[in-house]
């Protein structure tokens, strides 16, 4: 492997990890369009937390630029740009367009171009490589070969990393299969599967997360049921969870630039050649509508507790999509802030693990740094952040009113200590 040159296209939370990994056996060029991004990680630091400082220096062969001409001597292309939604749900392949145009300016003959991106079965071969073959004049499987090994990276995840997970690999012909097999076996720890096709890698890895998104969304339906029995809904889950077969998925809001995206991938192409998709969106409907559903939710309890709604003021705990993780791409903790805000009620939101630049920037939300206490008249745990674990109930309810309600989303709590969970 050290004889090849790989160039990373895109240092986000996928293509950093993989990057540093590569970087510590053979000659890797890490490439992103964002210099700010380039200079932090010349420093030796990851802002996005998932690569740590003494790991990149390990990555010694690692370099980083945002000069694509650097890019000319590699004969590797990985390909880690975003595929993220537009606001009507359908897919925007604007990064991967723009990526794939740019690799056609430096690609020679022989050189293979791997995509990680999440896509829909056949946008590589039908978006990708056409645009490649007519940037640079090469012809497909005979000038230069195509790959596709979809991501499988679990942002803020220190167990399930890049080298312990499986990894699909395919290619565009039986010869790049294998040699893309190889590559990344070099580095995988946990193996290899090799697909029969592109298309099917592609294929496999939208319907695992869309498989998650259904799972979670009949739960989140469960709850909601629940709720209108008066049946606390995690007691239910513990209950059936004696069952061996039985999945252990939660009711929650479902952000992220995964889970609450890839169906919409797989749901357009069904719609393309034909298929009107059900139960895949119908499983989103619920999903989408989940930040909506908690605000109703802890607005009918501030009424019960005699609590005047208008002007009402709410703290909301954690506003990346996850626990324990700086992400905010796609949170969902944005539709119950606007919903509440639709009722004249007054939300604050701290989280310490979000950068206060980028809240402001994407979402319009200023994060607050220090909190008073005996001031909300609710206070919301959205995100499992482990500091707020630590805080335990009282820290937590000295921050309300004498008289306030304390919703729980992410079972943080006990069922006692709060009055209201998801």
């Amino acid at each position: 492997m050290k004889k090849n040159k790989i160039a990373i296209i895109g240092l986000g939370y996928v293509g950093l990890p993989l990057a540093a990994e590569f970087g510590k056996y053979c000659s890797v060029i890490g490439f992103d369009i964002n210099q700010k991004r380039i200079d932090e990680l010349i420093s030796g630091y990851d802002s996005t937390l998932e690569v740590e400082d003494d790991v990149l220096k390990q990555s010694t062969h690692l370099s980083y630029s945002s000069n694509v001409n650097d890019l000319k001597d590699c004969n590797i292309y990985i390909v880690t740009v975003p595929t993220p939604i537009d606001d009507g749900n359908t897919p925007d392949l604007t990064p991967l367009r723009k990526a794939s145009a740019m690799l056609a300016t430096v690609i020679k003959a022989g050189d293979v171009v791997i995509y990680e991106s999440t896509v829909y079965p056949g946008a590589t071969e039908e978006v990708c490589i056409p645009i490649i073959e007519k940037g640079s004049g090469l012809k497909f499987n005979v000038d230069f070969f195509a790959g596709y090994s979809p991501e499988r990276i679990n942002p803020g995840d220190k167990v399930n990393t890049l080298t312990k997970i499986k990894k699909i690999t395919s290619g565009s012909t039986p010869e790049i299969a294998q040699f893309v097999d190889e590559l990344y076996a070099s580095i995988i720890t946990a193996g290899t599967y090799k697909a029969g096709s592109i298309k099917v890698a592609e294929a496999a890895k939208v319907i695992e997360n869309t498989q998650r998104d259904l799972n979670i969304a009949i739960v989140n339906e469960f709850a909601k049921i629940f709720n209108i029995l008066d049946i606390d809904t995690q007691e239910v889950l513990d209950a059936a969870a004696t069952k061996w077969n039985f999945l252990p998925f939660k009711p929650g809001l479902v952000g992220g630039h995964c889970i609450s995206v890839d169906p919409y991938y797989l749901t357009h192409k069904a719609k393309e050649v034909g298929y009107q998709p059900e139960v895949i969106l119908s499983g989103r409907r619920i999903n989408d509508g989940m930040g909506r559903y908690t605000a109703t939710q802890l607005v009918k309890a501030v009424s019960r507790k005699k609590i005047h709604i208008d002007e009402a003021r709410v703290l909301v705990l954690g506003f990346t999509f996850k626990g324990d993780c700086p992400d905010i791409r796609n949170t969902k903790i944005i539709d119950m802030v606007k919903e509440l805000e639709s009722f004249n009620i007054n939300v604050d939101v701290h989280d310490p693990w979000a950068k206060p630049e980028e809240v402001r920037a994407e979402y319009d939300i200023k994060l607050e740094s220090e909190l008073l206490e005996g001031i909300y008249d609710a206070i919301v745990i959205a995100v499992d952040h482990s500091g707020f674990k630590s805080w335990g109930v009282n820290k937590i309810r000295a921050l309300g009113k004498e008289k306030h309600v304390l919703y729980d989303l992410k079972n943080v709590l006990t069922k006692h200590e709060s009055d209201l969970r998801l």
